[in-house]
């Protein structure tokens, strides 16, 4: 352990988080530059060869140049994705799940002829499902 002083491990533990977050920003790069809508076949093959061949250079100038579009369709496909999601998860409950105004009109009506509940909460129920 004396050949490797705790200075050098630190710099070495620098320079390889340093390295993996190169990678990871030159993969998000290249991600973005596929996904872009916007990009015609030639702009993508340009930024992705700009990218590769010179890629500290590349990456900089792409960050520079689209860097708040990039944003932009982060924020897209994560709405996206979302809402995929919800659109599963409401075919996934079926249509028993949550149940359509009108039946939870005949559930409530029951409620109150049975008496569980006054006509008075029936009539603010009934508004809360009507607006």
């Amino acid at each position: 352990m004396d050949d490797y002083p705790l200075l050098n491990l630190f710099w070495t533990m620098l320079w390889f988080f340093l390295w993996v977050m190169w990678f990871f920003l030159l993969f998000k790069v290249i991600t973005d530059i596929f996904r872009d809508h916007s990009l015609g076949g030639w702009g993508k093959a340009g930024w992705l060869i700009l990218v590769l061949v010179l890629p500290y250079l590349g990456v900089l100038v792409y960050l520079i140049a689209r860097g708040r579009s990039m944003h932009e369709r982060d924020a897209k496909q994560v709405q996206e994705n979302e809402q995929a999601f919800r659109a599963y998860v409401q075919k996934a409950a079926g249509p028993g799940a949550g149940g359509s105004s009108a039946d939870e009109l005949h559930k409530l009506a029951a409620l109150k002829d049975k008496g569980d509940i006054t006509q008075e909460e029936f009539d603010r129920a009934k508004a809360k499902l009507l607006v």
